[in-house]
Protein backbone atom coordinates (compact mmCIF):
# COMPACT_ATOMS: atom_id res chain seq x y z
CA UNK A 1 0.00 0.00 0.00
CA UNK A 2 1.16 3.48 -1.55
CA UNK A 3 1.94 6.59 1.40
CA UNK A 4 1.02 8.89 -1.71
CA UNK A 5 -2.00 10.54 -1.32
CA UNK A 6 -3.14 12.83 -3.96
CA UNK A 7 -2.66 16.66 -3.44
CA UNK A 8 -6.40 18.64 -2.22
CA UNK A 9 -8.00 20.71 -4.74
CA UNK A 10 -7.09 24.13 -3.32
CA UNK A 11 -10.59 26.84 -3.26
CA UNK A 12 -11.14 29.51 -5.17
CA UNK A 13 -8.05 32.30 -5.69
CA UNK A 14 -10.34 34.91 -4.14
CA UNK A 15 -10.16 36.97 -1.08
CA UNK A 16 -11.26 40.23 0.26
CA UNK A 17 -8.51 43.49 1.13
CA UNK A 18 -8.95 42.28 4.85
CA UNK A 19 -8.35 39.11 4.38
CA UNK A 20 -5.33 39.54 1.95
CA UNK A 21 -3.95 41.70 4.88
CA UNK A 22 -4.54 39.02 7.48
CA UNK A 23 -2.92 36.61 5.53
CA UNK A 24 0.41 38.80 5.09
CA UNK A 25 0.03 39.58 8.67
CA UNK A 26 0.65 35.82 9.74
CA UNK A 27 3.18 35.05 7.09
CA UNK A 28 4.98 38.44 8.53
CA UNK A 29 4.77 37.62 11.65
CA UNK A 30 5.54 33.96 11.54
CA UNK A 31 8.96 34.59 9.42
CA UNK A 32 10.07 37.73 11.01
CA UNK A 33 9.29 36.43 14.90
CA UNK A 34 8.26 33.11 15.71
CA UNK A 35 10.52 31.20 13.73
CA UNK A 36 13.92 33.38 14.58
CA UNK A 37 12.43 33.04 18.33
CA UNK A 38 12.12 28.86 17.72
CA UNK A 39 15.57 28.80 15.71
CA UNK A 40 17.20 30.23 19.03
CA UNK A 41 14.87 28.20 21.86
CA UNK A 42 16.72 24.86 19.59
CA UNK A 43 19.84 26.28 19.07
CA UNK A 44 19.96 26.52 22.70
CA UNK A 45 18.83 23.15 23.17
CA UNK A 46 21.02 21.51 21.16
CA UNK A 47 23.97 23.29 23.13
CA UNK A 48 23.00 21.15 25.67
CA UNK A 49 23.75 18.44 24.97
CA UNK A 50 22.37 15.00 24.00
CA UNK A 51 20.06 15.71 21.55
CA UNK A 52 17.92 11.84 21.50
CA UNK A 53 16.46 12.21 24.80
CA UNK A 54 16.35 16.13 24.83
CA UNK A 55 12.25 17.36 24.24
CA UNK A 56 13.11 21.00 23.87
CA UNK A 57 15.40 19.95 20.69
CA UNK A 58 12.50 17.53 19.33
CA UNK A 59 9.78 19.34 19.84
CA UNK A 60 11.27 22.56 18.58
CA UNK A 61 12.35 21.27 15.49
CA UNK A 62 8.69 20.02 15.04
CA UNK A 63 7.46 23.63 15.34
CA UNK A 64 9.78 24.96 12.95
CA UNK A 65 8.60 21.80 10.72
CA UNK A 66 5.20 23.38 10.79
CA UNK A 67 5.80 26.68 10.55
CA UNK A 68 8.59 26.05 7.76
CA UNK A 69 5.24 24.22 5.62
CA UNK A 70 2.53 26.91 6.56
CA UNK A 71 5.16 29.80 5.12
CA UNK A 72 5.36 27.94 1.82
CA UNK A 73 1.11 27.16 1.82
CA UNK A 74 1.01 31.20 2.53
CA UNK A 75 3.56 32.47 0.25
CA UNK A 76 2.40 30.17 -2.69
CA UNK A 77 -1.34 31.31 -2.20
CA UNK A 78 -0.86 34.41 -2.06
CA UNK A 79 1.44 34.46 -4.76
CA UNK A 80 -1.92 33.28 -6.88
CA UNK A 81 -4.54 35.15 -5.35
CA UNK A 82 -7.14 37.91 -6.64
CA UNK A 83 -8.17 40.70 -4.45
CA UNK A 84 -11.64 41.68 -5.03
CA UNK A 85 -12.35 44.77 -3.71
CA UNK A 86 -16.27 44.95 -3.73
CA UNK A 87 -16.54 48.86 -3.09
CA UNK A 88 -13.69 49.90 -5.58
CA UNK A 89 -15.59 51.86 -8.41
CA UNK A 90 -17.20 49.63 -10.68
CA UNK A 91 -16.23 46.81 -8.79
CA UNK A 92 -19.79 45.62 -8.11
CA UNK A 93 -22.18 45.81 -11.43
CA UNK A 94 -24.99 45.08 -9.83
CA UNK A 95 -25.67 46.49 -5.81
CA UNK A 96 -28.97 44.56 -6.17
CA UNK A 97 -27.05 41.34 -6.58
CA UNK A 98 -24.85 38.86 -4.54
CA UNK A 99 -21.49 39.34 -5.48
CA UNK A 100 -18.10 38.69 -3.63
CA UNK A 101 -17.69 40.28 -0.36
CA UNK A 102 -21.45 41.20 -0.18
CA UNK A 103 -22.82 41.43 3.07
CA UNK A 104 -26.72 39.37 2.83
CA UNK A 105 -29.11 38.99 5.04
CA UNK A 106 -31.48 35.60 4.72
CA UNK A 107 -34.47 34.29 6.40
CA UNK A 108 -34.74 31.28 8.03
CA UNK A 109 -38.14 29.22 7.56
CA UNK A 110 -38.62 29.97 11.48
CA UNK A 111 -38.39 33.09 10.84
CA UNK A 112 -35.13 33.93 12.25
CA UNK A 113 -32.66 36.47 10.46
CA UNK A 114 -29.32 35.89 9.80
CA UNK A 115 -26.00 38.16 7.81
CA UNK A 116 -23.50 36.31 6.23
CA UNK A 117 -20.25 37.53 4.13
CA UNK A 118 -19.11 35.89 0.89
CA UNK A 119 -15.78 35.46 1.34
CA UNK A 120 -13.05 33.37 -0.15
CA UNK A 121 -12.07 29.99 1.12
CA UNK A 122 -9.12 31.36 2.90
CA UNK A 123 -10.86 33.66 5.39
CA UNK A 124 -14.22 32.15 6.68
CA UNK A 125 -13.19 31.37 9.64
CA UNK A 126 -12.63 34.83 11.07
CA UNK A 127 -15.90 35.51 11.79
CA UNK A 128 -18.65 33.14 12.88
CA UNK A 129 -21.25 35.47 10.18
CA UNK A 130 -18.62 34.32 7.11
CA UNK A 131 -18.86 31.63 4.56
CA UNK A 132 -16.76 30.40 2.08
CA UNK A 133 -17.98 30.86 -1.50
CA UNK A 134 -17.12 27.46 -2.16
CA UNK A 135 -19.49 26.25 0.34
CA UNK A 136 -23.34 25.23 -0.40
CA UNK A 137 -24.43 28.16 1.58
CA UNK A 138 -22.03 30.47 -0.63
CA UNK A 139 -22.62 28.93 -3.74
CA UNK A 140 -26.65 29.51 -3.16
CA UNK A 141 -26.34 32.72 -2.63
CA UNK A 142 -23.93 33.82 -5.32
CA UNK A 143 -26.00 35.86 -8.33
CA UNK A 144 -29.77 35.94 -5.94
CA UNK A 145 -31.68 38.92 -5.78
CA UNK A 146 -33.67 40.37 -2.93
CA UNK A 147 -36.72 38.07 -2.22
CA UNK A 148 -35.20 34.69 -4.41
CA UNK A 149 -35.33 31.35 -2.60
CA UNK A 150 -32.07 29.15 -1.72
CA UNK A 151 -32.72 25.37 -1.58
CA UNK A 152 -30.28 23.79 0.25
CA UNK A 153 -29.61 20.22 1.73
CA UNK A 154 -28.70 20.43 5.25
CA UNK A 155 -27.96 17.43 7.58
CA UNK A 156 -31.40 18.14 9.01
CA UNK A 157 -32.98 17.39 5.66
CA UNK A 158 -34.03 20.44 3.03
CA UNK A 159 -34.45 23.56 3.89
CA UNK A 160 -35.03 27.00 2.06
CA UNK A 161 -34.14 30.49 2.71
CA UNK A 162 -34.97 34.03 1.64
CA UNK A 163 -32.93 37.04 0.41
CA UNK A 164 -33.70 39.70 2.68
CA UNK A 165 -31.18 42.15 1.78
CA UNK A 166 -27.96 42.85 0.24
CA UNK A 167 -25.52 44.96 1.39
CA UNK A 168 -21.79 46.45 0.52
CA UNK A 169 -19.18 46.97 2.90
CA UNK A 170 -16.60 45.74 4.78
CA UNK A 171 -19.14 45.80 8.21
CA UNK A 172 -22.02 44.02 8.76
CA UNK A 173 -24.77 46.62 8.54
CA UNK A 174 -26.52 47.94 11.85
CA UNK A 175 -29.23 45.53 12.95
CA UNK A 176 -32.41 47.93 13.18
CA UNK A 177 -33.79 48.58 16.48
Amino acid sequence: MSRYRPPTPSGSKYVTPEGARRLREELDELWREERPRVTLAVQAAAAQGDRSENAEYTYGKRRLHEIDRRVRFLRKRLEGMTVVDPLAPGATRDPGRVYFGAWVQVEYPDRQLRWYRIVGPDEFDLHSDYVSMDSPLGRGLLRKRIDEEIRLELPTGPTTLLVVAIHYGPERPPIPP
